[in-house]
């Protein structure tokens, strides 16, 4: 979470963010920043694409899904880059959905999670995470008509406007649901610093999910596509606001209206980033206010912590244990909630807990790389969502009891290492939510050190489906567990257990496959 090194990584990006025209492959290979808009318009209808890695790009477009991992392991032991192949995937995901298509934006917003997980694992098992993730993407993309249902084109530039109103005229092409004015004003924005706070003036204006969070994902993705494409990423991104438009404004008509009030009221529009300390306590008493308060109130009193000059990354801390709370509380589904892939007290995939803590993440990640308005406007709505989370869809949070329970705790008895990961192992195969929670929650009493958990729920993450959140959970995870206060990041680490084991059992298509041709258990 650490705000200078994101915008060190968003100034990185810059020199090839914007370069409006022809379509960023063709501009990369032509030399070209900006094209006259008579050739704009002519380029305007050319499909979209990417230099010296199209053939890749194609390849997991075009290739029966039957022959894609044999394909794929085979160049791999003749030495492609791994790396690359997400970068693939990313980009044939992103010209053929642009950001439209619900399971294809879920496999995007899968795929950097994908690559970090296997950066964690031993040389042999690397390309698993990728290959099954891969496997999902190619599968949809055939699915939805391959290159024949591609949804961006090369892009329109800019019609001359200023800059520094690309904010406003990006917010009012969404909402007007124009996708060509939306995508000249985020090419007129400027460089990436610039270009992404346009984006938010977009983003900021929903409090859904998968808005939040693929607008997360698209920055995210920079690292592993490179800075010739960054427009191609944040594309989607203004493409899933547009087209959410129809029915967010009639969902949350309050956000709209209290996020510029609250700004005014606190000062907050361009208020730099606070340097008060503050303590554990604090931490877990704005947590405690945001989790029980209406979405209106923990706005409000996330405004009042940034305006008191507390860090924003104290208040994102609180703002991640309100979250957590939804899972390790959560009774699971039940009635019209139980759907395929998702039983009767199961709280993987969109569930409530998952998608707030998803939403907390990405809102906390955007507000790190922000300008000094869009970071107090993301901590604001953080806040917001996380109220809203816990009371939209229903449920007695304020009532049911965090997990471990006082009960379940006492069962667990061992107190060697070896012992609690092999219960931990088994309880996750036996879908037991409850013990795998108390399992953790006992290493982690007992002083032992948190890696082989997170190695143990790795694996899970990379076998099961997940319902389309395995490798995106497991990320947000890890990545909170990091930032947390040692006090806290426990219970980040028995929320990972908790969602293990409920989606334990539902093996990933392409998984077994992967493992065989890679010759690993």
């Amino acid at each position: 979470m650490d705000r200078s090194n994101r915008r060190t990584f968003l100034a990185d990006v810059s020199r090839g963010m914007l370069i409006a025209g022809v379509g960023y492959g063709t501009a990369v290979d032509l030399g070209l920043t900006r094209a006259c808009a008579a050739e704009a318009e002519a380029a305007a209808s050319k499909p979209l694409t990417f230099g010296a890695r199209e053939e890749l790009v194609c390849l997991l477009q075009e290739t029966p899904v039957d022959k894609l991992l044999p394909l794929l392991v085979a160049r791999l032991k003749n030495g492609q880059d791994l790396k690359e192949l997400v970068a693939a995937g990313a980009l044939a995901n992103a010209r053929t959905f642009g950001g439209e298509d619900y399971i294809g934006f879920h496999t995007f917003m899968a795929m950097s999670p994908a690559w970090a997980m296997s950066q964690e694992l031993p040389a042999e098992r690397r390309a698993i995470p990728v290959l099954k993730v891969l496997y999902r993407n190619s599968k949809r993309l055939q699915d939805q008509g391959g290159r024949k249902s591609e949804k961006l084109a090369t892009v329109i530039p800019s019609d001359g406007k200023p800059a520094a109103q690309a904010g406003e005229r990006l917010r009012t092409a969404v909402e007007q649901r124009n996708y060509q004015a939306a995508e000249a004003a985020l090419a007129a924005a400027g460089d990436a610093d610039a270009a992404f706070n346009t984006l938010l003036a977009a983003v900021t204006e929903g409090a859904d999910v998968h808005r939040i969070v693929l607008a997360s994902r698209c920055v995210d993705m920079l690292k592993i596509v490179g800075i010739e494409q960054a427009q191609t990423m944040l594309r989607q991104s203004v493409h899933y606001c547009v087209k959410e438009e129809a029915w967010n404004r009639k969902r949350h008509p309050e956000m709209r209206t209290l996020l510029p009030q609250l700004l005014d009221q606190h000062k907050l529009a361009g208020k730099p980033a606070g340097t008060r300390v503050a303590e554990d306590a604090w931490v877990e008493e704005l947590g405690r206010t945001i989790f029980q308060a209406t979405p209106a109130r923990a706005a409000d009193a996330v405004a009042a912590a940034l305006a008191e000059g507390f860090t924003p990354d104290a208040v994102g801390l609180a703002i991640a244990l309100a979250t957590n709370e939804l899972i390790l509380r959560d009774s699971g589904r039940t009635g019209k909630q139980v759907q395929e892939g998702k039983p009767e007290g199961s709280v993987h995939g969109d569930s409530i807990g998952v998608h707030a803590c998803d939403s907390a993440h990405a809102w906390r990640t955007m507000a790190a790389a922000a300008n000094d308005r869009n970071r107090n406007a993301c901590l604001i709505l953080a806040g917001y969502q996380a109220a809203l989370d816990r009371i939209e869809r229903g449920g007695d949070f304020l009532n049911w009891q965090p997990r471990p329970t006082d009960e379940v705790l006492k069962r667990v008895a061992a107190n060697d290492t070896e012992s609690l990961l092999k219960e931990l192992n088994g309880s996750i195969r036996e879908n037991d939510q409850e013990r795998a929670c108390a399992v953790v929650r006992r290493i982690g009493m007992l002083g032992y050190p948190p890696r082989p958990v997170f190695e143990t729920l790795l694996k899970y993450a990379c076998s099961e489906e997940g319902a389309l959140h395995a490798e995106k959970f497991y990320r947000t995870t890890s990545e909170e567990f990091a930032a947390a206060r040692p006090a806290h990041k426990w219970r980040q680490l028995i929320a990972l257990a908790r969602v293990t084991a409920s989606e334990c059992n539902q093996p990933a298509a392409g998984y077994a496959e992967a493992c065989k041709l890679l010759g690993v258990g």
